[in-house]
C-alpha cells in the first residue's frame, strides 16, 4: 500500500461544528497544493456529507459523534465521513466500500438524495459504505499543473 498520512477528526453531531472541520480541510488540501477553487469545492462537498450525517443519522438531537478522516497522498486527499463516531481502519473500509450510482436508494443510504448529488458534482470519486452506519468516502485530485507558483508542495519521497 502507497504510503499516506492520516488525520483523523471527532466532533459532536452538531451543525455549529462544521466550521471546525472546513478549518481542518482547509488546512490539510492547502499544505497538499490545492488551487483555491478545489478547496472550495473540497470544503461545500465535506459540510454537506456532515450536514446529512447530523441531519439523518442524529435527527438534528445533537447527541453522538461524527467521525471524519483525511487521507493525505501524493496525488489526492480521500477523505471519509462516517456517522458512528468510532476510529476508522482505512483497509477495512476501503475494502467494503462501493461507488455511488445516482440509481442508489438514497432513501436506504439516509443522505438525503441533493447531499449526494453535490458532493458527487464537487469530487473526483464518491463511494459509500452502509454497513456500519452510513460512511461517505469522497476522493479528490491534486492536479499538478494547478500547484502553487513556488512548485515545492509536492514531496517526491
Amino acid at each position: 500500500m502507497e504510503p499516506f498520512d492520516f488525520v483523523e477528526v471527532k466532533v459532536p453531531a452538531k451543525a455549529e461544528y462544521v466550521g471546525v472541520v472546513r478549518l481542518s480541510t482547509s488546512g490539510i488540501a492547502n499544505r497538499m497544493g490545492f488551487a483555491y477553487e478545489e478547496i472550495e469545492d473540497l470544503k461545500v462537498a465535506i459540510s454537506e456529507a456532515i450536514t446529512n450525517a447530523v441531519k439523518h443519522a442524529y435527527n438534528d438531537s445533537g447527541e453522538g459523534e461524527i467521525t471524519i478522516g483525511f487521507g493525505v497522498y501524493e496525488d489526492r486527499l480521500e477523505v471519509m465521513v462516517a456517522d458512528h463516531g468510532g476510529s476508522f481502519n482505512l483497509g477495512e473500509i476501503k475494502e467494503d466500500i462501493g461507488p455511488y450510482q445516482h440509481k442508489d436508494d438514497i432513501g436506504e443510504l439516509r443522505e438525503g438524495g441533493f447531499g449526494l448529488f453535490l458532493i458527487d458534482a464537487l469530487m473526483d470519486k464518491v463511494e459509500i459504505n452502509s454497513k456500519y452506519g452510513v460512511i461517505v468516502l469522497m476522493t479528490k485530485y491534486l492536479h499538478e499543473n494547478e500547484v502553487g507558483q513556488d512548485g515545492d508542495q509536492i514531496s517526491t519521497s
